[in-house]
């Protein structure tokens, strides 16, 4: 920063006063105390307060620099996943994405209910043995590359799917059956039947499906505010 800078408040701080002159600049000015003063970059000697006890704790760009601070921790597997043996760096989710898996692929599109239709067919019949057999080899599009790529024969992931040129039909079928939902979810008031029953009881009303009330918006929320 050139001295001249500032200038013109340093020239009212001085005739004015401290008070005065940040009495003035708040009047003025919209937010004059922001730490960023509206750079898209802060500046190197920008100071951020990290704390709301110890007002001396600030955090600078590279202060403490990072060469000084301990060496990062590149973990292998990470819990928050849900999983301790989830790789934390595999973020496809094409092999969990269980609620499109009948819906979005063509060469899925509605299986679970041509697997049902089979099953109502006869069993002895040649011709729906032979659909079966073709059912289960599914479509046949997606071989993978059988972890051959083009440095050579590699063994990093024995399902296949890691890697997109790996990917294939049966890997992912087999993963998508890992993750299908296997739980009935529940409403909300679930828990409080018993009390909404009792409530309908009391007042001799009829007792409705469901708890209403919630989330309701109050009506001072839906009064025009113009």
């Amino acid at each position: 920063m050139m001295p001249w800078n500032g200038w013109f408040s340093s020239f009212l701080k001085d005739k004015l006063g401290d008070e005065k002159y940040e009495k003035v600049r708040e009047l003025i000015l919209y937010r004059p105390n922001d730490y960023t003063g509206f750079e898209q970059m802060p500046r190197p000697n920008t100071k951020l307060s990290i704390s709301d006890k110890d007002p001396n704790l600030t955090h600078k760009f590279r202060q403490p620099s990072p060469g000084s601070q301990p060496p990062v921790e590149l973990r292998e597997t990470d819990a928050s996943f849900g999983n301790a043996g989830d790789d934390p760096y595999d973020v496809t989710y094409y092999k969990r994405d269980t609620g499109r898996r009948y819906t979005s692929d063509p060469a899925s599109l509605h299986r679970d209910l041509e697997k049902i239709k089979l099953e109502l067919l006869p069993e002895d019949d040649p011709r729906v043995q032979e659909a079966l057999e073709e059912f289960e080899k599914g479509p046949g599009s997606s071989p993978g590359n059988k972890g051959t790529f083009a440095t050579g024969k590699s063994d990093f992931d024995p399902t296949g799917l890691r890697a997109t040129m790996s990917t294939n039909f049966e890997a992912t079928e087999a993963s998508l059956d890992a993750n299908m939902p296997d739980h009935l979810p529940t409403p909300t008031w679930m828990s409080e039947q018993e009390e909404i029953v009792a409530w309908y009881e009391e007042r001799d009303l009829p007792v409705s499906i469901g708890g209403t009330g919630y989330g309701n918006i109050p009506i001072g929320a839906r009064v025009a505010r113009w």
